[in-house]
């Protein structure tokens, strides 16, 4: 049918005078039937007038901008342009019917003193009418408030299910009122109390469309590859390193160990090995496990969960290079100069037998000097190897610092759950030595295997990272100034550089405002994303880099193992470039699955730390503010933990928002600005919303 009205309108647009119905339907030789269908559609979607006389005309159609509704309140929404740049406003009248997270197309685009507003001229991708969001009774009816960005409550229709009470966590269909544009919420599934993190998490997985079963033909997939011994076949033709000084290095809990390392000293310098586990050699191209890693993209990590890409015999069984046993794996080998440059690459198909299974706190032990006998007994085996891959990953970050590169202070926070799963601590997640060791290894390796794509010209999977946008760095420049640092290097003439960045960042170091500089910083630079194209990465000041060393988790990782394969076999030249479009539908894929999984687990972290502060009403705490807002500032504590303080809880202040990171007070003029201590009381904690109120500290 689109056929027929693209056909429809390039001949309307060579007849401005119009045409008749009857002859339109000759001259295009169309079928009556189908030839009346798209002629109402079309009329339907404003693209062509038809005359009382049935003659044609096609309608001058205006640009049209595409975005995605990203909120809905009463009586307006705001709309997100795919190309960047402020969201735009649209009044109820004009939504079209457009709801949270439709695809749309705007017209009538305007700017004003106040923002852009648009209309939506149609949409273009409809996203799911299910919701969830939480139970109440207001005035004698029953309301659901939406956890999506919809700012007001829907009224709920029909009948409750049994056993369902206020205060539930429960999702919805949402549909509209005969003859009205009011929302309104059928109860399909009940998830239980929401002031549960627990519970709202699971909520949360739907709500982001992020499945927590495997289909059954993918499950038997992976119970049929993971069930069969490693044969001399698998063996056949791969590169035997079971005698190196082999180990993994992971969190404590960890099974999907999907990593490990082998380093050794060399005349010219070291020889790194990163072996990766062979995932592509299990989940074959087109597969039902294909298909379902594809879907899925990455795997979901929750404070008391982990939703895998891969089925778990799979993940933490077959793939998973356990100590002391022979395993299948794709192995970078590169060797560097003592000042940390790659001077050559290979990587091959090989078999590994990890030598010890590594744990990061252990092995900051035996850096630190603190290992007990039991411990040195353990990593005897690979003791040299890790001293020698401690000894490069200091040089390679010297050498990443040199080039530019900096450390973003991101405080991500580690939660404790008790034994019924409620979260009773809160902490900043601590990266040590062996941590810092083990990403500098894998970095090196993401380079080599991009380096080795680029100079082969195939297709490919790159991890980019590209400059940032000129609007948003202004507004960096203004708040690097108001908070007194130097923004010289963020004005030069010409495209930036992380050394750029990090110099700003360098002033603020081991200050207040450290943390604020840091956040800030990240929200100036482009989001990191996949592509086909190497476009380099700006954070990383690397002009190649990529995702080669999770292919366990991260399925861009699994898409370019199974293309090096290719590049890897005899004629593989001539096989590689097949996978052409696979290489961008998996990047277009793959980011858009990050995306998801980063808001979810976002919106479940706040979840759990309203969880935590909950539990401490009313007691006293010293923070910083992170934020600064018209309505009030944002007061970060030690433990990462973030809350509003409303200006109007300032007894007896007159506070004015200066529009960047001030709050002054009009009389005493004190201020509020970002960076400042600031002791706060905790009122109150909705688990449900995810938010935190605090309140300004009475003096002891």
């Amino acid at each position: 049918m689109e056929e027929i009205k693209e056909k429809i309108l390039r001949y309307l647009n060579k007849t401005p005078q119009g045409i008749s119905s009857h002859d339109l339907l000759k001259r295009l030789k169309l079928n009556q039937k189908d030839y009346d269908r798209v002629l109402r559609e079309m009329q339907g979607e404003g693209k062509i007038s038809v005359s009382k006389r049935r003659r044609i005309h096609g309608v001058k159609q205006e640009p049209t901008i595409e975005a995605t509704i990203v909120s809905l309140s009463k009586g307006f929404a705001f709309a997100r342009p795919d190309s960047g740049g402020e969201d735009i406003f649209i009044h109820a009248d004009h939504l079209n019917g457009a709801f949270i997270n439709d695809r749309v197309r705007l017209s009538h685009v305007r700017q004003s003193p106040k923002g852009p507003s648009a209309e939506v001229d149609s949409v273009s991708e409809k996203s799911s009418r299910v919701i969830t969001g939480t139970l109440h009774r207001e005035n004698g009816s029953y309301e659901m408030t939406p956890d999506d960005a919809i700012r007001y409550p829907i009224r709920v229709v029909k009948r409750l299910p049994n056993g369902v009470k206020t205060g539930d966590k429960i999702q919805a269909k949402i549909s509209r009122e005969k003859k009205t544009d009011r929302l309104q919420a059928e109860i399909v599934k009940v998830y239980g109390k929401s002031n549960s993190a627990k519970i709202c998490a699971d909520a949360i997985l739907d709500q982001y469309g992020i499945r927590t079963k495997f289909r059954p033909d993918a499950l038997e997939e992976a119970q049929l590859v993971s069930s069969a011994a490693l044969s001399e076949e698998d063996r056949r033709g791969r590169l035997d390193l079971r005698k190196l000084a082999i180990c993994t290095i992971d969190g404590a809990g960890a099974k999907d160990l999907d990593d490990a390392i082998s380093v050794s000293r060399t005349r010219k310098g070291y020889r790194l090995g990163v072996h990766i586990a062979d995932v592509s050699h299990y989940v074959r191209e087109g597969g039902s496990l294909d298909q379902e890693a594809f879907e899925r993209g990455t795997s979901v990590y929750f404070a008391d969960r982990v939703v895998p890409m891969l089925p778990e015999a799979l993940s933490n069984g077959v793939c998973s290079l356990n100590a002391g046993e022979d395993k299948l794996t794709f192995s970078a080998l590169i060797e560097l100069d003592h000042e940390g440059e790659i001077l050559s690459y290979k990587f091959r198909k090989s078999v590994i037998r990890s030598r010890v299974r590594g744990v990061y706190s252990e092995v900051n032990q035996i850096f630190s000097g603190k290992a007990d006998r039991a411990l040195k007994k353990k990593y005897f085996p690979v003791i040299r190897s890790l001293n020698a891959a401690r000894e490069l990953a200091k040089i390679l970050k010297k050498r990443s610092q040199k080039n530019g590169s900096f450390d973003i202070d991101s405080s991500e926070p580690e939660f404790t759950l008790d034994e019924h799963g409620v979260c009773v601590a809160v902490q900043p997640r601590k990266s040590g030595e062996a941590e810092q060791m083990i990403e500098q290894l894998m970095i090196t390796a993401n380079q080599a295997a991009a380096k080795l794509a680029r100079g082969n010209e195939i297709p490919f999977v790159y991890r980019v990272h590209e400059q940032p946008d000129p609007e948003r760095v202004q507004n960096l420049i203004q708040l690097v100034d108001a908070l007194g640092l130097n923004s010289r290097t963020l004005k030069k003439p010409g495209e930036l550089s992380a050394a750029d960045f990090a110099a700003i960042l360098s002033q603020a170091a081991n200050t207040p405002i450290q943390k604020v500089v840091s956040h800030q910083l990240l929200r100036t630079m482009a989001k990191a994303r996949y592509s086909p194209e190497p476009l380099g990465h700006f954070g990383l000041a690397l002009e190649d880099y990529c995702h080669f060393t999770s292919p366990i988790r991260r399925y861009p990782d699994l898409a370019i193992h199974r293309i090096l394969t290719a590049l890897l076999a005899k004629s593989g030249s001539e096989k590689v470039g097949r996978f052409q479009d696979f290489a961008a539908r998996a990047a277009k894929s793959s980011s858009s699955a990050e995306v998801r999984a980063m808001a979810a687990e976002r919106d479940a972290e706040d979840c759990y730390m309203a969880e935590y502060i909950g539990h401490h009403i009313s007691e006293v705490y010293d923070g910083v503010i992170s934020g600064v807002t018209q309505k009030g500032v944002f007061v970060e504590l030690a433990n990462t933990v973030e809350g509003f303080v409303p200006v109007a809880s300032f007894k007896g202040a007159h506070y004015q928002f200066d529009g960047m990171i001030t709050q002054v007070d009009r009389e005493s003029g004190e201020k509020l600005t970002i960076g400042r201590p600031l002791r706060i009381q905790v009122v109150s904690a909705d688990v449900a919303g995810g938010r935190i109120d605090f309140i300004p500290a009475e003096n002891p």
